[in-house]
Protein backbone atom coordinates (compact mmCIF):
# COMPACT_ATOMS: atom_id res chain seq x y z
CA UNK A 1 0.00 0.00 0.00
CA UNK A 2 1.57 2.81 -1.48
CA UNK A 3 -1.04 5.94 -2.01
CA UNK A 4 -2.66 8.42 -0.10
CA UNK A 5 -5.92 9.15 -1.23
CA UNK A 6 -7.02 12.63 0.42
CA UNK A 7 -9.99 14.80 0.06
CA UNK A 8 -10.67 18.45 -0.07
CA UNK A 9 -13.89 19.79 0.34
CA UNK A 10 -14.55 22.89 0.37
CA UNK A 11 -17.13 25.71 0.07
CA UNK A 12 -18.03 25.22 -3.88
CA UNK A 13 -16.52 21.99 -4.63
CA UNK A 14 -15.03 18.92 -3.43
CA UNK A 15 -11.47 17.43 -5.12
CA UNK A 16 -9.99 14.10 -4.27
CA UNK A 17 -6.33 13.60 -5.15
CA UNK A 18 -4.18 10.50 -5.26
CA UNK A 19 -0.62 11.27 -4.12
CA UNK A 20 2.43 8.39 -4.59
CA UNK A 21 4.60 7.52 -2.17
CA UNK A 22 6.87 10.57 -3.09
CA UNK A 23 4.09 12.89 -2.14
CA UNK A 24 3.64 13.65 -5.84
CA UNK A 25 0.07 14.03 -7.13
CA UNK A 26 -0.87 11.32 -9.48
CA UNK A 27 -4.36 11.89 -10.32
CA UNK A 28 -7.27 14.34 -9.28
CA UNK A 29 -11.13 14.62 -9.57
CA UNK A 30 -13.33 17.57 -8.37
CA UNK A 31 -16.75 17.97 -8.70
CA UNK A 32 -18.92 21.36 -7.80
CA UNK A 33 -22.34 21.65 -6.06
CA UNK A 34 -24.99 24.21 -5.55
CA UNK A 35 -24.94 26.86 -2.97
CA UNK A 36 -28.22 27.67 -1.57
CA UNK A 37 -29.43 30.89 -0.59
CA UNK A 38 -32.57 30.57 1.21
CA UNK A 39 -32.48 34.56 1.92
CA UNK A 40 -30.67 37.28 1.68
CA UNK A 41 -27.15 36.61 4.04
CA UNK A 42 -28.31 32.96 4.36
CA UNK A 43 -25.79 30.57 3.03
CA UNK A 44 -26.49 26.93 2.88
CA UNK A 45 -25.27 23.27 1.86
CA UNK A 46 -27.59 20.22 1.17
CA UNK A 47 -25.57 17.41 3.05
CA UNK A 48 -26.06 14.80 1.09
CA UNK A 49 -24.16 16.98 -1.94
CA UNK A 50 -21.10 17.12 0.04
CA UNK A 51 -21.08 13.49 0.56
CA UNK A 52 -21.91 12.36 -2.71
CA UNK A 53 -19.37 13.90 -4.31
CA UNK A 54 -16.82 13.10 -1.81
CA UNK A 55 -17.99 9.52 -2.57
CA UNK A 56 -17.63 10.08 -6.23
CA UNK A 57 -14.51 12.20 -6.67
CA UNK A 58 -13.12 9.84 -4.27
CA UNK A 59 -13.72 6.77 -6.30
CA UNK A 60 -12.76 8.96 -9.53
CA UNK A 61 -10.06 9.86 -8.37
CA UNK A 62 -8.33 6.36 -8.01
CA UNK A 63 -9.80 4.84 -11.00
CA UNK A 64 -7.96 7.44 -12.90
CA UNK A 65 -4.36 7.01 -11.08
CA UNK A 66 -4.96 3.17 -11.83
CA UNK A 67 -4.84 3.00 -8.26
CA UNK A 68 -7.37 0.03 -6.78
CA UNK A 69 -8.60 1.13 -2.94
CA UNK A 70 -6.02 -1.93 -1.87
CA UNK A 71 -3.39 0.08 -2.99
CA UNK A 72 -4.06 3.52 -0.74
CA UNK A 73 -2.91 3.30 2.88
CA UNK A 74 -4.44 6.31 4.39
CA UNK A 75 -7.20 9.05 3.64
CA UNK A 76 -6.35 12.54 4.65
CA UNK A 77 -9.32 15.10 5.05
CA UNK A 78 -9.54 18.58 4.58
CA UNK A 79 -12.79 20.91 4.24
CA UNK A 80 -14.52 24.07 4.58
CA UNK A 81 -14.09 25.51 7.89
CA UNK A 82 -16.68 26.31 10.68
CA UNK A 83 -19.77 25.13 8.52
CA UNK A 84 -22.41 23.22 10.61
CA UNK A 85 -24.45 19.66 10.12
CA UNK A 86 -26.53 18.39 12.40
CA UNK A 87 -27.86 14.57 11.86
CA UNK A 88 -29.86 11.86 13.38
CA UNK A 89 -27.62 9.38 15.49
CA UNK A 90 -28.76 6.62 14.33
CA UNK A 91 -29.98 7.49 10.46
CA UNK A 92 -27.07 9.84 9.76
CA UNK A 93 -30.16 11.92 8.37
CA UNK A 94 -29.51 15.77 9.06
CA UNK A 95 -31.98 17.72 10.62
CA UNK A 96 -31.45 20.65 8.14
CA UNK A 97 -29.48 21.82 5.30
CA UNK A 98 -25.34 22.19 6.44
CA UNK A 99 -25.04 26.26 7.81
CA UNK A 100 -22.06 27.33 5.84
CA UNK A 101 -19.43 29.62 7.16
CA UNK A 102 -20.21 32.80 5.16
CA UNK A 103 -23.89 32.40 6.52
CA UNK A 104 -24.88 35.72 8.69
CA UNK A 105 -28.18 34.53 10.32
CA UNK A 106 -26.70 34.68 13.59
CA UNK A 107 -25.90 38.14 13.69
CA UNK A 108 -28.62 39.28 16.24
CA UNK A 109 -27.75 36.50 18.61
CA UNK A 110 -24.03 37.62 18.22
CA UNK A 111 -24.54 41.20 19.19
CA UNK A 112 -26.98 40.14 22.45
CA UNK A 113 -24.34 38.10 23.23
CA UNK A 114 -21.69 40.85 22.63
CA UNK A 115 -24.55 43.42 24.25
CA UNK A 116 -24.66 41.51 27.32
CA UNK A 117 -21.03 41.18 28.16
CA UNK A 118 -19.99 37.09 26.77
CA UNK A 119 -17.73 38.49 24.05
CA UNK A 120 -14.38 38.82 26.51
CA UNK A 121 -15.17 35.62 27.98
CA UNK A 122 -15.60 33.93 25.11
CA UNK A 123 -12.29 35.22 23.34
CA UNK A 124 -10.36 34.36 25.99
CA UNK A 125 -11.64 31.05 25.78
CA UNK A 126 -11.78 30.19 22.09
CA UNK A 127 -9.68 32.90 20.58
CA UNK A 128 -12.51 33.66 18.04
CA UNK A 129 -14.54 37.42 18.01
CA UNK A 130 -18.04 36.95 18.58
CA UNK A 131 -18.75 36.37 15.12
CA UNK A 132 -22.01 34.46 13.13
CA UNK A 133 -18.90 33.22 10.99
CA UNK A 134 -18.33 30.87 13.43
CA UNK A 135 -20.27 27.23 14.25
CA UNK A 136 -21.24 27.99 17.70
CA UNK A 137 -24.56 30.02 16.91
CA UNK A 138 -25.34 27.80 14.12
CA UNK A 139 -25.54 25.40 16.44
CA UNK A 140 -28.24 27.23 18.22
CA UNK A 141 -30.05 28.55 15.46
CA UNK A 142 -30.69 25.25 14.12
CA UNK A 143 -32.02 23.83 18.07
CA UNK A 144 -33.98 26.59 18.49
CA UNK A 145 -35.99 26.46 14.84
CA UNK A 146 -36.46 23.14 13.82
CA UNK A 147 -39.14 21.56 15.93
CA UNK A 148 -38.28 18.61 18.39
CA UNK A 149 -34.84 19.74 17.36
CA UNK A 150 -33.67 21.13 20.84
CA UNK A 151 -35.78 18.00 22.70
CA UNK A 152 -33.51 15.21 21.10
CA UNK A 153 -30.68 16.89 21.65
CA UNK A 154 -30.70 16.53 24.87
CA UNK A 155 -32.53 12.92 24.26
CA UNK A 156 -28.71 12.17 23.11
CA UNK A 157 -30.63 11.62 19.50
CA UNK A 158 -28.86 14.17 17.32
CA UNK A 159 -24.68 14.93 16.56
CA UNK A 160 -23.36 17.95 15.56
CA UNK A 161 -20.61 17.96 13.23
CA UNK A 162 -18.43 20.33 11.14
CA UNK A 163 -17.96 18.62 7.89
CA UNK A 164 -15.03 16.67 8.52
CA UNK A 165 -16.62 15.08 11.26
CA UNK A 166 -19.96 14.43 9.09
CA UNK A 167 -17.70 12.98 6.31
CA UNK A 168 -16.20 10.41 8.86
CA UNK A 169 -19.21 9.44 10.10
CA UNK A 170 -20.50 8.45 6.67
CA UNK A 171 -17.00 6.94 5.46
CA UNK A 172 -16.96 4.72 8.30
CA UNK A 173 -20.92 3.78 8.20
CA UNK A 174 -21.54 5.65 11.98
CA UNK A 175 -19.17 4.06 13.83
CA UNK A 176 -16.73 7.50 14.45
CA UNK A 177 -18.33 10.60 15.56
CA UNK A 178 -14.76 12.90 15.67
CA UNK A 179 -12.93 15.68 14.57
CA UNK A 180 -9.48 17.46 14.91
CA UNK A 181 -8.54 20.05 16.68
CA UNK A 182 -8.22 22.41 14.31
CA UNK A 183 -11.97 22.17 12.83
CA UNK A 184 -12.55 21.55 17.39
CA UNK A 185 -11.00 25.50 17.41
CA UNK A 186 -12.94 27.43 14.82
CA UNK A 187 -16.57 26.19 16.57
CA UNK A 188 -16.23 28.87 19.50
CA UNK A 189 -17.02 26.03 22.03
CA UNK A 190 -13.94 24.56 22.40
CA UNK A 191 -11.27 25.75 24.60
CA UNK A 192 -8.08 26.09 22.48
CA UNK A 193 -6.14 26.48 26.13
CA UNK A 194 -7.12 23.36 27.96
CA UNK A 195 -8.47 21.12 25.46
CA UNK A 196 -11.70 20.81 25.60
CA UNK A 197 -15.28 21.46 24.66
CA UNK A 198 -15.94 24.31 27.02
CA UNK A 199 -19.00 23.74 29.38
CA UNK A 200 -19.51 27.13 30.26
CA UNK A 201 -20.60 28.17 26.50
CA UNK A 202 -21.98 25.37 25.59
CA UNK A 203 -24.44 25.99 28.75
CA UNK A 204 -24.84 29.82 27.40
CA UNK A 205 -25.85 29.11 24.24
CA UNK A 206 -27.87 25.69 25.76
CA UNK A 207 -25.73 23.34 23.70
CA UNK A 208 -25.96 20.22 25.18
CA UNK A 209 -22.55 18.48 25.02
CA UNK A 210 -23.75 14.82 24.14
CA UNK A 211 -23.60 15.91 20.29
CA UNK A 212 -20.37 17.18 20.25
CA UNK A 213 -17.36 15.01 18.77
CA UNK A 214 -14.62 13.67 20.14
CA UNK A 215 -11.46 15.62 19.20
CA UNK A 216 -8.37 14.21 18.21
CA UNK A 217 -4.91 15.12 16.87
CA UNK A 218 -4.74 15.63 13.23
CA UNK A 219 -2.81 12.67 12.50
CA UNK A 220 -4.60 10.19 14.69
CA UNK A 221 -6.52 6.90 13.78
CA UNK A 222 -10.42 8.05 12.69
CA UNK A 223 -11.26 4.35 11.82
CA UNK A 224 -11.82 2.84 9.17
CA UNK A 225 -13.95 3.03 6.07
CA UNK A 226 -17.39 1.28 5.61
CA UNK A 227 -15.90 -1.94 2.96
CA UNK A 228 -19.29 -1.87 1.05
CA UNK A 229 -17.83 1.60 -0.04
CA UNK A 230 -14.70 0.87 -1.85
CA UNK A 231 -14.27 -2.87 -1.46
CA UNK A 232 -11.86 -2.71 1.76
CA UNK A 233 -11.13 -0.67 4.66
CA UNK A 234 -9.19 2.34 4.43
CA UNK A 235 -8.01 3.84 7.72
CA UNK A 236 -8.85 7.75 7.73
CA UNK A 237 -5.27 8.99 9.67
CA UNK A 238 -5.23 12.49 9.00
CA UNK A 239 -7.56 15.61 9.64
CA UNK A 240 -7.21 19.52 9.05
CA UNK A 241 -9.16 22.64 8.55
CA UNK A 242 -8.70 23.84 5.10
CA UNK A 243 -6.32 27.12 6.61
CA UNK A 244 -4.57 24.73 8.84
CA UNK A 245 -4.12 22.17 5.87
CA UNK A 246 -1.98 25.05 3.90
CA UNK A 247 0.38 26.03 7.00
CA UNK A 248 1.25 22.33 7.22
CA UNK A 249 1.28 22.20 3.66
CA UNK A 250 3.86 25.17 3.35
CA UNK A 251 5.59 23.22 5.96
CA UNK A 252 5.36 26.25 8.65
CA UNK A 253 6.67 24.37 11.47
CA UNK A 254 8.95 26.89 13.51
CA UNK A 255 7.63 29.88 15.49
CA UNK A 256 7.69 32.74 13.38
CA UNK A 257 7.20 31.11 9.93
CA UNK A 258 3.85 32.41 8.17
CA UNK A 259 1.91 31.45 5.14
CA UNK A 260 -0.75 33.11 3.37
CA UNK A 261 -3.33 32.02 0.86
CA UNK A 262 -4.81 33.62 -1.81
CA UNK A 263 -8.36 32.60 -2.70
CA UNK A 264 -11.71 34.20 -3.07
CA UNK A 265 -10.38 35.50 0.00
CA UNK A 266 -6.91 35.55 1.69
CA UNK A 267 -5.77 33.60 4.86
CA UNK A 268 -2.59 34.36 6.85
CA UNK A 269 -1.72 31.92 9.59
CA UNK A 270 1.37 32.70 11.61
CA UNK A 271 3.13 30.03 13.94
CA UNK A 272 3.72 31.04 17.16
CA UNK A 273 4.49 27.90 18.80
CA UNK A 274 3.09 26.16 22.10
CA UNK A 275 1.92 29.62 23.23
CA UNK A 276 -1.50 31.02 22.35
CA UNK A 277 -1.20 34.69 21.46
CA UNK A 278 -4.17 36.81 22.70
CA UNK A 279 -4.72 39.49 20.05
CA UNK A 280 -4.76 43.52 20.41
CA UNK A 281 -4.73 44.16 17.16
CA UNK A 282 -8.67 41.99 16.04
CA UNK A 283 -6.51 38.75 15.14
CA UNK A 284 -7.91 35.19 15.76
CA UNK A 285 -5.74 33.08 17.80
CA UNK A 286 -6.28 29.33 17.04
CA UNK A 287 -4.63 26.05 16.47
CA UNK A 288 -2.16 25.72 13.81
CA UNK A 289 -2.27 21.74 14.24
CA UNK A 290 -1.99 19.36 17.19
CA UNK A 291 0.36 16.35 17.04
CA UNK A 292 1.15 13.91 19.83
CA UNK A 293 -1.34 15.55 21.79
CA UNK A 294 0.62 19.10 21.60
CA UNK A 295 -1.15 21.71 20.19
CA UNK A 296 0.81 24.72 18.12
CA UNK A 297 -0.60 28.03 17.95
CA UNK A 298 -1.44 30.54 15.09
CA UNK A 299 -1.94 34.32 14.66
CA UNK A 300 -4.77 34.21 11.85
CA UNK A 301 -5.79 37.23 9.64
CA UNK A 302 -8.68 37.06 6.99
CA UNK A 303 -9.33 38.97 3.82
CA UNK A 304 -12.44 38.85 2.41
CA UNK A 305 -11.52 39.72 -1.25
CA UNK A 306 -8.03 38.46 -2.84
CA UNK A 307 -9.05 36.73 -6.16
CA UNK A 308 -12.68 38.18 -5.97
CA UNK A 309 -11.28 41.08 -6.71
CA UNK A 310 -10.35 40.26 -9.60
CA UNK A 311 -13.50 38.41 -10.45
CA UNK A 312 -15.05 41.46 -10.22
CA UNK A 313 -12.98 43.07 -12.91
CA UNK A 314 -13.99 40.44 -15.18
CA UNK A 315 -18.02 39.67 -14.14
CA UNK A 316 -18.62 43.12 -12.67
CA UNK A 317 -17.04 45.93 -14.72
CA UNK A 318 -16.47 43.66 -17.74
CA UNK A 319 -13.02 45.01 -18.17
CA UNK A 320 -11.08 41.07 -18.90
CA UNK A 321 -12.26 38.24 -19.98
CA UNK A 322 -9.86 35.88 -18.39
CA UNK A 323 -7.99 36.52 -14.79
CA UNK A 324 -4.83 35.68 -16.21
CA UNK A 325 -5.29 39.20 -18.37
CA UNK A 326 -5.19 41.15 -15.34
CA UNK A 327 -1.21 40.95 -15.02
CA UNK A 328 -0.61 42.02 -18.82
CA UNK A 329 -2.62 45.13 -18.16
CA UNK A 330 -1.35 45.84 -14.68
CA UNK A 331 2.48 46.13 -16.93
CA UNK A 332 0.89 48.50 -19.11
CA UNK A 333 -0.97 50.74 -16.37
CA UNK A 334 0.19 54.51 -16.35
CA UNK A 335 2.64 54.85 -13.16
CA UNK A 336 1.77 58.39 -12.65
CA UNK A 337 -1.78 57.93 -11.67
CA UNK A 338 -1.93 56.97 -7.89
CA UNK A 339 -5.35 54.52 -8.12
CA UNK A 340 -5.97 53.17 -5.20
CA UNK A 341 -9.04 50.05 -4.99
CA UNK A 342 -10.19 49.19 -1.01
CA UNK A 343 -12.71 45.66 -2.55
CA UNK A 344 -14.77 46.46 0.86
CA UNK A 345 -17.79 44.27 -1.59
CA UNK A 346 -18.75 42.49 2.06
CA UNK A 347 -17.42 44.93 4.36
CA UNK A 348 -13.26 44.72 5.83
CA UNK A 349 -11.93 41.44 7.49
CA UNK A 350 -8.94 41.69 9.86
CA UNK A 351 -7.45 43.77 11.35
CA UNK A 352 -10.73 46.31 10.55
CA UNK A 353 -13.92 43.67 11.06
CA UNK A 354 -16.26 46.29 9.56
CA UNK A 355 -18.81 44.47 8.21
CA UNK A 356 -20.84 47.03 6.64
CA UNK A 357 -18.62 49.40 5.07
CA UNK A 358 -18.29 49.18 0.96
CA UNK A 359 -15.90 49.65 -1.59
CA UNK A 360 -14.90 52.34 -2.84
CA UNK A 361 -12.03 53.87 -5.55
CA UNK A 362 -9.89 56.80 -5.11
CA UNK A 363 -7.69 59.10 -7.33
CA UNK A 364 -9.63 58.45 -10.82
CA UNK A 365 -8.88 60.99 -14.10
CA UNK A 366 -10.50 61.02 -17.48
CA UNK A 367 -7.28 58.66 -18.24
CA UNK A 368 -8.01 55.98 -16.00
CA UNK A 369 -9.09 52.98 -17.56
CA UNK A 370 -9.24 49.25 -17.44
CA UNK A 371 -5.24 48.89 -17.39
CA UNK A 372 -4.77 51.15 -14.08
CA UNK A 373 -7.78 49.64 -12.46
CA UNK A 374 -6.48 46.12 -12.99
CA UNK A 375 -3.08 47.59 -11.50
CA UNK A 376 -5.09 48.58 -8.25
CA UNK A 377 -6.80 45.40 -7.65
CA UNK A 378 -3.63 43.62 -7.92
CA UNK A 379 -2.12 46.30 -5.54
CA UNK A 380 -5.67 45.99 -2.91
CA UNK A 381 -3.99 42.64 -1.64
CA UNK A 382 -0.71 43.27 -1.34
CA UNK A 383 -2.12 46.29 0.95
CA UNK A 384 -4.46 44.65 3.05
CA UNK A 385 -1.65 41.34 3.29
CA UNK A 386 0.67 44.29 4.85
CA UNK A 387 -2.43 45.40 7.18
CA UNK A 388 -2.20 41.92 8.29
CA UNK A 389 1.64 41.89 9.46
CA UNK A 390 1.37 44.54 10.47
CA UNK A 391 -1.20 43.47 12.82
CA UNK A 392 0.82 40.20 12.99
CA UNK A 393 3.87 41.45 14.18
CA UNK A 394 2.15 44.00 16.76
CA UNK A 395 0.80 41.63 18.38
CA UNK A 396 3.86 38.88 18.67
CA UNK A 397 6.52 41.87 19.27
CA UNK A 398 8.57 39.20 21.69
CA UNK A 399 9.93 36.68 18.95
CA UNK A 400 9.16 38.50 15.82
CA UNK A 401 7.84 37.59 12.41
CA UNK A 402 10.40 35.67 9.95
CA UNK A 403 10.61 37.94 7.44
CA UNK A 404 9.97 35.41 4.06
CA UNK A 405 6.30 34.95 3.24
CA UNK A 406 4.94 31.63 2.07
CA UNK A 407 1.94 32.13 -0.79
CA UNK A 408 -0.22 29.34 -1.95
CA UNK A 409 -3.45 29.64 -3.90
CA UNK A 410 -4.62 31.38 -7.22
CA UNK A 411 -3.83 34.69 -7.19
CA UNK A 412 0.15 32.97 -6.00
CA UNK A 413 0.21 32.32 -9.58
CA UNK A 414 0.56 35.94 -10.88
CA UNK A 415 4.15 36.91 -10.96
CA UNK A 416 3.08 40.77 -11.19
CA UNK A 417 1.07 40.21 -7.78
CA UNK A 418 3.67 38.50 -5.91
CA UNK A 419 6.19 41.26 -6.81
CA UNK A 420 4.39 43.80 -5.86
CA UNK A 421 3.44 41.97 -2.60
CA UNK A 422 7.05 41.91 -2.19
CA UNK A 423 7.55 45.41 -2.28
CA UNK A 424 5.23 46.72 -0.23
CA UNK A 425 5.42 44.31 2.72
CA UNK A 426 9.63 44.62 2.27
CA UNK A 427 10.26 40.97 2.55
CA UNK A 428 11.01 38.20 0.28
CA UNK A 429 8.14 36.13 -0.97
CA UNK A 430 8.56 32.19 -1.33
CA UNK A 431 6.22 30.57 -4.10
CA UNK A 432 6.65 26.63 -3.90
CA UNK A 433 7.10 24.07 -6.53
CA UNK A 434 3.92 22.57 -4.97
CA UNK A 435 1.46 24.95 -5.19
CA UNK A 436 -1.85 22.67 -4.00
CA UNK A 437 -0.28 23.04 -0.51
CA UNK A 438 -4.02 22.36 1.32
CA UNK A 439 -4.72 18.75 0.27
CA UNK A 440 -0.49 18.49 0.16
CA UNK A 441 -0.99 18.98 4.11
CA UNK A 442 -4.06 16.41 4.26
CA UNK A 443 -2.37 13.74 2.45
CA UNK A 444 0.86 14.45 4.66
CA UNK A 445 -0.61 14.08 8.08
CA UNK A 446 -2.31 10.67 7.08
CA UNK A 447 0.69 9.35 5.26
CA UNK A 448 3.22 10.36 7.90
CA UNK A 449 0.36 8.93 10.23
CA UNK A 450 1.11 5.42 8.69
CA UNK A 451 4.67 5.89 8.05
CA UNK A 452 4.93 6.51 4.55
CA UNK A 453 6.25 9.60 4.68
CA UNK A 454 8.71 11.28 6.43
CA UNK A 455 8.22 13.17 10.15
CA UNK A 456 7.91 16.77 10.45
CA UNK A 457 12.05 17.40 9.82
CA UNK A 458 11.87 15.62 7.17
CA UNK A 459 8.72 16.88 5.28
CA UNK A 460 10.25 20.53 6.03
CA UNK A 461 13.46 19.08 4.08
CA UNK A 462 11.20 18.51 1.64
CA UNK A 463 9.67 21.26 0.40
CA UNK A 464 10.88 23.33 -2.39
CA UNK A 465 10.78 26.54 -3.68
CA UNK A 466 9.57 27.83 -7.12
CA UNK A 467 10.02 31.17 -7.44
CA UNK A 468 11.55 34.23 -4.46
CA UNK A 469 10.36 37.58 -5.15
CA UNK A 470 12.43 39.75 -3.49
CA UNK A 471 11.53 43.57 -3.04
CA UNK A 472 12.96 46.04 -5.49
CA UNK A 473 11.14 49.11 -4.40
CA UNK A 474 12.23 52.38 -2.21
CA UNK A 475 11.83 53.03 1.14
CA UNK A 476 10.27 56.58 0.17
CA UNK A 477 7.82 55.07 -2.78
CA UNK A 478 7.15 52.00 -0.33
CA UNK A 479 5.72 54.41 2.70
CA UNK A 480 4.26 56.82 0.57
CA UNK A 481 2.09 54.18 -1.54
CA UNK A 482 0.95 52.63 1.43
CA UNK A 483 0.27 55.58 3.21
CA UNK A 484 -1.94 56.62 0.40
CA UNK A 485 -3.51 52.92 0.82
CA UNK A 486 -4.39 53.77 4.53
CA UNK A 487 -6.15 57.40 4.24
CA UNK A 488 -8.10 55.30 1.10
CA UNK A 489 -9.57 52.58 3.77
CA UNK A 490 -9.98 55.93 6.59
CA UNK A 491 -11.61 57.17 3.93
CA UNK A 492 -13.90 54.10 2.97
CA UNK A 493 -14.91 53.71 6.91
CA UNK A 494 -16.12 57.00 7.38
CA UNK A 495 -18.13 57.03 3.88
Amino acid sequence: MTHILAIDQGTTSTRAVVFDKAMTAVASSQQEFEQHFPRSGWVEHVPSDLWETTLTTCKDAMEKAGVPASDIAAIGITNQRETVIVWDAKTGEPIHNAIVWQDRRTAQECAALRAAGHEAMITERTGLLLDPYFSSTKVKWILDNVEGARQRAENGELLFGTVDCFLMWKLTGGAVHATDATNAARTMLYDIRKGRWSQTICDLLDIPMNMLPQVRDCAADFGHTEVGLFGVEIPITGVAGDQQAATIGQACFEPGMLKSTYGTGCFALLNTGDTPVSSTNRLLTTIAYQLGGKPTYALEGSIFVAGAVVQWLRDGLGVIQDAKETQALAQKADPNQDVVLVPAFVGLGAPYWNPDCRGAVYGLTRGTGPAEMAKAALESVGYQTRDLLEAMSADWQAKGVQPTLRVDGGMAASDWAMQFLSDIIAAPVDRPKVQETTVLGAAWLAGMHVGIYPDQQGFAASWARETQFTPSMGDELRNQKYATWQRAVKATLAF
